[in-house]
């Protein structure tokens, strides 16, 4: 069987939200090393190994610890079902919010060259929305081996069926 339209068009826009989140931490890691003071390995530690580290775990414990997998499931189940991800509006909004997101972290890099913080935390912390981001798309699919939601999210057999 396959899937609704709405349920291919969410599970898309959970990828596609991974994939743009990831490529503004590119795009940021490369600009912080034209900015940041502090050589090469200052950078990479701030930029790369602590914020990869923080991914690793905001992406691994949601799905292996079975109350935050159940609760990560839920959210994920309730925003399908809230439309995210099916309408123009929804797609927007997400890329509203990764745009400021973005805009945040490149303002925080800038900063430094005019006597702000080392901003550390906030590649963090952006890492770990990447990990959570990761942990949804990796639910989406396995929403789709639950039974009560896979009646859900077919298409029925027959046209004339209604869901």
């Amino acid at each position: 069987m396959a899937f609704t339209r709405a349920w291919r068009d969410f599970k898309r826009m959970q990828d596609v939200a991974v994939g743009a989140a990831a490529l503004i931490y590119v795009g940021a890691v490369l600009h912080a090393f034209q900015v940041l003071p502090g050589g090469s390995e200052l950078i990479i530690q701030r930029t790369l190994i602590w914020p990869g580290l923080i991914m690793f775990l905001s992406l691994t414990l949601p799905l292996l610890v079975p109350f935050l997998k159940r609760l990560l499931a839920r959210y994920v189940w309730l925003s399908y079902q809230a439309g995210f991800g099916q309408t123009a509006i929804s797609v927007l909004t997400g890329v509203g919010l990764l745009a400021v997101a973005a805009g945040f972290i490149y303002w925080q890099v800038w900063a430094v060259g005019h006597g702000g913080r080392y901003p550390a935390g906030v590649f963090s912390g952006y890492a770990a929305g990447i990990g959570i981001l990761a942990a949804q798309a990796v639910l989406v699919r396995a929403l789709e081996t639950v039974p009560d939601v896979r009646k859900q999210i077919e298409e029925p057999n027959d046209p004339t069926e209604t869901a």
